[in-house]
């Protein structure tokens, strides 16, 4: 029997929703001895349940290696802050509504850096191993976008997690299509160069997938 070809499943921003991602994986008719998952970033923050989210994507990197997970702005301005301690950037945490996130590891005190020493060990881990991008054949995956004018190896951590107007407006052909979340849209955004599916799940909207090659789009 010819063994089936490999399809991957690209899942836009959480943001600590975990009833849509648990809903939305179950939709999805994945296989995981053969297909790929990959998670666009943004997985805290805003939502209910920052917490149940991480804990499932954990499981799920350490149930199978072909789970690609890549970091969005709202783990990249964390991590910054956990590096660094830099007091400069705790007003942008808190308009991510890092306090949400707190509050899912029953956390209600203010946030601050000695706060992120409840997070368990395999959370931090995982988001330190965060991809800034990930590519096949065929795609490029990112969470927000790259700059139009360089080249893959000259992008940075900002472009990957913080493109947006530029990116999305450019018509440049990268050699593949880049599939990205980051920027909200009602319906996914399809073009010829480009995928987008943050849809909007922490805003009342549903949680997006798409499965590649053919373009099929899940929701929850």
């Amino acid at each position: 029997m010819k063994p089936r070809t490999e399809k991957i499943f690209a899942i836009g921003d959480i943001h600590g929703c975990l009833d849509k991602l648990q809903n939305l994986l179950a939709r999805l008719p994945y296989d995981s001895t053969c297909d790929r998952l990959v998670f666009l970033g943004d997985y805290i923050n805003r939502g209910p349940d920052t917490a149940g989210v991480l804990d499932r994507l954990v499981e799920l990197k350490n149930q199978n290696p072909r789970v690609v997970a890549l970091m969005g702005n709202h783990e990249y301005l964390l991590l910054e802050y956990h590096r660094t301690g830099d007091p400069a950037l705790l007003p942008y945490l808190r308009k991510m509504s890092i306090d949400a996130t707190l509050k899912s590891y029953g956390i209600h005190t203010a946030f601050s850096l000695q706060s992120l020493n409840f997070l368990p060990e395999s959370h931090l881990a995982f988001l330190y191993n965060l991809r800034l991008y990930w590519e096949t054949d065929e795609y490029i995956f990112v969470h927000a976008g790259m700059e139009a004018d360089l080249p893959l190896p000259e992008q940075d951590a900002t472009s990957f997690c913080e493109a947006r107007d530029s990116f999305i407006s450019s018509d440049r052909d990268f050699g593949k299509k880049v599939i990205f979340g980051h920027t909200e849209f009602e319906m996914p955004l399809v073009t010829a160069t480009k995928i987008g599916i943050d849809t909007g799940a922490i805003h009342g909207n549903f949680l997006t997938a798409v499965e590649l090659p053919g373009n099929t789009f899940y929701h929850a």
